[in-house]
């Protein structure tokens, strides 16, 4: 709907403004050129006046009777009479005699006449359509005004040939002005074609993605805005993909996780409960060991997904007190170091002989080094080591934990801290742990740096402002 409108709006304002541009330019170009025809038409005919005036003025120095025969061969031999005709007419307005020879009989309609007569100047001037011809005349008071038989001398041409020129010249203008209508549309379609209906696939292909079509696709045709729009939309559609597959194995990570610990609750609970009398201390040592054990692995994995449901609407906030980060460094490792031992992995850790006080929120960043610990003993194996270490310098306090396990892929790397990303769909966990952790660190002002090599080990350096 929206490119139709487009549409119609582009061919209305366009060919509208360019229609009325051109009526416009018709319409002065045909009063200009009326004008033009029409002024020289009358200049002519005025230069004329001028030299029949000369004249008469030259022969009223002869006598009455030859005055007469002279204006008379004057009228006749008119050499302008191919082109205008022109007249002797005495005071009561009859043409006496004319330059084509015909014997005007009766009163002739002539207004320029009547306006010569009562002008100061002794001209008159006429444009009117006089017997189904349209003619223009120019009347001259003879300046002889002691003689009453030529009062008047007369001028009249045709228009109707010039009116055929312009009428001609308003028909080519009319025909150029059609052609640009033509070309106008005709470059109206191309931009349709290119532009428009490009915008309309579009529209399109977003609508079937905004659907969860994620593999519609839009082909792009040129290298321009649209095919960047193209691009954009395509890599929109990629994204988009990705993140529902995140999502996806997300949600199918977390259901794992989830239902493993509850498995093996219910399972030990109802072994505990079949005991009934019969208590065999061993058993339920063990079993009540697991409950405890995966009761503590189900509220880490909710406090994760809490975080991160924190982090996503920003309320995730900060209980700031001046603390030793070292000690709750080592407070971290030691939670590891029975496990540890339980895998057959080995976790080195040289606690540093320094205090490095630091103002920040010591719950979340030990949450930070459990998390960072925890994945580099998730993605070791048996015989592999894990290495903690701490430093301060006068800039930054770093703590780099490293491990020998599997690595991480090259491709993987970038995006390794992205939410419901997981590198290795094999190990554990729900795939938001570092990316809760790398925004705990921003939030002190510190970096989280991941390096690693697969089927060599992985190097977690964390990186915070000294005080």
């Amino acid at each position: 709907m929206a490119v139709k409108k487009i549409t119609k709006r582009w061919l209305f304002n366009n060919l509208g403004v360019i229609f009325v541009i051109l009526v416009a330019l018709e319409i002065g170009f045909s009063l200009g050129i009326r004008a033009f025809y029409y002024n020289n038409v009358r200049t002519a005919m005025m230069a004329q006046a001028s030299v029949v005036n000369a004249q008469l003025t030259a022969y009223s120095e002869d006598s009455s009777t030859l005055f007469a025969a002279q204006v008379r061969s004057m009228v006749e031999n008119f050499e302008q009479r191919d082109r205008m005709e022109l007249m002797a007419v005495d005071l009561d307005g009859n043409v006496i005699f004319t330059s084509s020879g015909f014997q005007v009989s009766g009163q002739v309609y002539m207004p320029d006449f009547r306006q010569a007569i009562q002008s100061t100047d002794g001209y008159g001037y006429m444009t009117e359509v006089v017997n189904g011809e349209k003619i223009m005349a120019i009347t001259m008071v003879s300046p002889v005004s002691e003689s009453s038989q030529f009062a008047a001398m007369r001028f009249a041409v045709s228009l109707d040939a010039i009116d055929h020129q312009i009428i001609l010249c308003i028909l080519v203008l009319a025909l150029v002005g059609i052609a640009i209508i033509f070309f106008v549309m005709f470059s109206s379609s191309y931009f349709i074609n290119s532009i428009v209906n490009p915008v309309g696939k579009v529209s399109e292909t977003a609508r079937k993605i905004a659907q969860g079509d994620f593999n519609a696709r839009l082909y792009k045709k040129n290298d321009d805005e649209i095919g960047d729009l193209c691009d954009t939309i395509n890599y929109m559609a990629e994204e988009l993909s990705a993140n529902e597959k995140m999502k996806n194995d997300f949600i199918s990570s977390v259901s794992h996780e989830l239902r493993t610990p509850l498995t093996a609750i219910k399972g030990w609970a109802e072994t505990l409960t079949d005991m009934h009398d019969e208590v065999d201390s061993e058993l339920l040592g063990k079993g009540m060991r697991v409950i405890n054990s995966e009761t503590e692995r189900l509220a880490q994995m909710v406090e994760e997904l809490l975080d991160f449901s924190r982090l996503q609407s920003g309320r995730m906030q900060l209980n700031k007190s001046r603390m030793d980060i070292i000690a709750e460094l080592s407070d971290a490792v030691m939670m590891f170091e029975e496990r540890a031992k339980h895998e057959q992995k080995r976790l080195i850790y040289e606690e540093p002989d320094l205090i490095a006080t630091f103002y920040g929120d010591r719950n979340r960043l030990r949450q930070v080094f459990v998390n960072i610990i925890d994945n580099a003993l998730k993605y070791s194996d048996v015989g592999d080591t894990v290495t903690v270490r701490a430093s301060a310098t006068d800039a930054h306090i770093c703590i780099a934990i490293s491990d020998t396990g599997c690595g991480i892929k090259e491709s993987d790397l970038p995006r390794i801290k992205e939410k419901f990303f997981k590198a290795n769909s094999t190990r554990r966990g729900s795939g938001i742990g570092l990316a809760v952790a790398d925004e705990i660190i921003s939030m002190h002002g510190g970096s989280l740096e991941i390096t690693s090599q697969e089927g060599v080990g992985t190097r977690v350096t964390i990186l915070l402002p000294s005080e």
